[in-house]
């Protein structure tokens, strides 16, 4: 399933609003539904959300409990991340905490980057914190998704991009110095 742009914004008020009746939490909003909140022309099949701590998984499972479980909150020690996921109106939605430990501010899921480097996009009557578009065109770059990476890369060049950060974040994902210049040189226009 690919979502549309109003699936996504559905499920947003949706799990937001079930996730805020049980008390506070900390999130971001990550993978490519943070792109397509962002307008970016990419398919987006879920919906992904990093939390500060482990509680908030708790808290987002305890929201969704009339919703389908997918996923229970688990530790999954093989890539450090407390995660659980869920179907909301038969779109996946997962939440999950990244805990391996790095020095870096300029990666998406991991360290103080995401906390950071973000902006705050209206959906219906609230504000949903979204981690910036470089720190996610690095993970592309990193994950060796050349197709997402371009269309990032577009994006960023129709609409503004924080080349430090850009810079920064592809540093901090170790991405080589060609790709890295590649993609300056197509946001450059």
């Amino acid at each position: 399933m690919t979502l549309t742009t109003a699936q996504l914004r559905d499920t947003l008020t949706t799990v937001l609003g079930l996730w805020e009746q049980q008390g506070g939490f900390s999130y971001r909003l990550i993978g490519t539904a943070a792109d397509l909140l962002r307008g970016v022309p990419i398919p987006a099949a879920d919906v992904d959300f990093l939390a500060r701590d482990r509680a908030d998984i708790d808290t987002f499972a305890q929201a969704l409990t009339a919703h389908r479980c997918l996923t229970p909150p688990t530790w999954m020690a093989c890539c450090g991340q407390y995660y659980a996921a869920f179907e909301v109106d038969g779109v996946q939605v997962d939440a999950s905490t990244v805990e391996s430990p790095t020095e870096s501010g300029f990666i998406e899921a991991i360290g103080s980057g995401p906390w950071t480097h973000f902006a705050e996009i209206a959906v219906g009557d609230r504000r949903v914190a979204v981690v910036a578009p470089e720190l996610r065109l690095a993970t592309e770059l990193c994950r060796d998704r050349k197709d997402r990476a371009e269309i990032l890369a577009r994006w960023l060049r129709d609409n503004g991009c924080d080349t430090p950060l850009l810079k920064n974040a592809m540093e901090a994902q170790a991405i080589d110095a060609a790709i890295q210049s590649s993609m300056l040189k197509t946001i450059a226009g």
